[in-house]
């Protein structure tokens, strides 16, 4: 019987000894090991900005998808199995789970996409790790971690600097639009979508959400959307104006 699921290609599996591509307790232990401490080191990262799923969420996902992936490889090596049911399941299972952690707030935004995306790749780390891919598990831990901590500053420059954004926007008189929507044409800007927010019905507040676009050159080059928000504040019938990221 053959003891090993994959032949050795991992080069740290390689530099281990043969132990470590096989399942043996010290592997197991090893495998375990690795998954808890990239998951725990992500799980900070997400916890440490108040996200819905946190620490032990991110723990549980990789140890979760590390175990069954582990399973597998032992109903692969003894019965002959030739898929991984077990991990296959896992993924689409936490896929469906980390969906639970994306909202919708009373301000059309999305949020928790992030997090629900890097629980969907922290489960596939695990399963990376389980199967004994070392390196694998290194490389996709480190482009994570680096994806969801260092790039969000660059996504923020860059979203700043587009010529289309979205505003979240509360009027004092509902009857005030008209002139809302007369300012931001002079100001150079077109309206691509604006919609009523039901969630604010009866609050004495007329609130929408508003898709624009700058075309004014002077605008493109200069003005950031932070700067032509805070200009479109000052007008005395806005009662609160924000953009959506």
């Amino acid at each position: 019987m053959n003891t090993m699921l994959f032949p050795m290609i991992d080069p740290i599996a390689n530099s281990l000894g043969s132990w470590a591509s096989q399942v043996t307790l010290a592997s197991i232990l090893l495998r375990i090991a690795v998954s808890f401490a990239f998951s725990a080191v992500i799980g900070c990262e997400r916890s440490n900005k108040r996200h819905s799923a946190g620490l032990r969420t991110f723990i549980l996902v990789s140890l979760a998808s590390t175990i069954a992936m582990l399973l597998d490889v032992f109903l692969m090596q003894t019965f002959d199995v030739s898929f991984a049911m077990i991990s296959a399941a896992t993924a689409v299972g936490i896929a469906i789970i980390s969906t639970s952690s994306i909202l919708y707030s009373s301000k059309s935004q999305i949020k928790g996409l992030t997090t629900a995306v890097g629980l969907w790749s922290c489960c596939m780390i695990g399963l990376s790790v389980g199967a004994g891919f070392y390196t694998i598990a290194i490389a996709g831990f480190a482009a994570v971690l680096c994806g969801i901590s260092l790039l969000p500053p660059l996504e923020v420059y860059l979203k700043d600097r587009s010529n289309h954004f979205e505003i979240h926007l509360e009027l004092n008189d509902k009857h005030r639009l008209q002139d809302f929507i007369t300012t931001i044409r002079r100001l150079g800007l077109i309206i691509d979508d604006i919609e009523s927010n039901p969630a604010y019905v009866n609050s004495g507040l007329s609130v929408f959400s508003i898709s624009l676009t700058i075309t004014k050159e002077e605008l493109k080059k200069y003005k950031k959307h932070s700067e032509i928000i805070q200009a479109l504040g000052t007008l005395d019938y806005v009662s609160h104006i924000e953009e959506i990221q």
